[in-house]
């Protein structure tokens, strides 16, 4: 959310260049809105297929599995698939926010085996900007059942994702998954 006026002091804030930036700066007090990427995960949950799939000891290679993604219910993309994840709640570590997010969205008891990568995008149509942390996981435990901000789940294949896909970060992230088997 930009600012327009200073919240500790009410000054009308001025654009100052910074080394690579310009924040926006209160003039009388020196407040600087830093406009941060907020901090998300997404988790590539990947496995053999729907609901009852046996936990697997790792990962060790992707061939002939597939990945859950979820169908969101909601704004924005609502109707998009969707790697489940979302925002990190302050002071949460990413892997305990990938756990969160997924059990939430799917009912599914994940845990984490890698981080695949970090990718940057925008959401909502504010466009703030974000820093999506992707892991790759397996499943552990829990019963599949889509969440409250879902309309459905799906395994798909790597090489049969639907063209729907919610963000951009995801579609490079399932890219990146894709390219490594």
């Amino acid at each position: 959310m930009p600012y327009t006026f200073c919240p500790q002091c009410a000054t009308r804030l001025e654009a100052r260049g910074q080394e690579t930036s310009s924040c926006p700066t209160c003039p009388a007090c020196g407040w600087v809105f830093y406009n941060n990427s907020a901090p998300c995960v997404g988790v590539i949950v990947v496995g053999e297929g729907p609901a009852g799939m046996p936990p697997s000891a790792d990962i060790p290679a992707l061939q002939g599995r597939e990945v859950l993604l979820v169908k969101r219910a909601v704004e924005p993309f609502k109707g998009y698939w969707d790697i489940p994840g979302g925002f990190l709640e302050s002071g949460e570590h990413p892997a305990d926010g990938a756990r969160r997010e997924v059990l939430e969205e799917t009912g599914l008891l994940i845990e984490p085996t890698e981080v695949m990568g970090f990718f940057m995008d925008v959401y909502g149509p504010e466009n703030e900007p974000t820093l999506n942390i992707c892991y790759l996981a397996k499943v552990v435990g829990g019963e599949e059942k889509a969440g409250s901000d879902a309309e459905g789940l799906g395994w798909f294949s790597l090489d049969e994702l639907p063209e729907k896909i919610a963000f951009e970060w995801e579609r490079q992230a399932l890219e990146a998954v894709r390219r490594r088997r």
